[in-house]
């Protein structure tokens, strides 16, 4: 099972439209995973469209309709890998103890919010992804996203994809 993992979109506010690129992973992807601050609904309905399979929930800057669409917090279990996407872990200082304590029946947290990503593991398993942002690099020397495997149970071949420089 293919993964895309996409948060911090921001269009049309940070970008007028997705690339190409991220395009093509979502058209490649069974499962598209977007970790909140879609900003606009239509992003979110052409997604929904477009993709497979969503598993989404809201940020901090979505408004009333996007939250009316989708929960604060989506949990999935996929081919046996239990997901929990959110969009805020707080400070990456302490990060790995406070969500290992937070979500212990979770294998795989994926998360936003920073724009910057992250890819870790707790001392009791759990998986930590932010894929950054494909629109807003913020201090990031690239916009980023991620694709990752799902095959007979077990998370495996997460990458980190760097966008070229609009």
């Amino acid at each position: 099972m293919n993964l895309l993992l996409l948060a911090d979109t921001h269009v049309p506010k940070r970008a007028r439209a997705l690339s190409e690129q991220v395009w093509a992973a979502v058209d490649a992807a069974d499962v598209v995973i977007h970790a909140r601050d879609w900003v606009d609904v239509a992003l979110f309905e052409e997604l929904q469209t477009r993709a497979t399979r969503l598993i989404a929930c809201w940020g901090n800057n979505d408004g009333d309709e996007l939250r009316a669409r989708m929960p604060e917090r989506a949990d999935v279990t996929l081919d046996g890998v239990k997901i929990a996407v959110v969009h805020e872990t707080g400070a990456a200082v302490g990060r790995e103890k406070r969500m290992a304590a937070q979500y212990p029946d979770v294998d795989v947290l994926v998360f936003g919010h920073s724009h910057i990503p992250w890819d870790s593991v707790t001392d009791n398993g759990l998986r930590l992804l932010n894929p950054g942002s494909p629109t807003d690099r913020r201090r990031q020397p690239f916009c980023t996203y991620m694709t990752a495997v799902i095959e007979r149970g077990e998370l495996h071949g997460v990458e980190i994809h760097r966008l070229p420089a609009r």
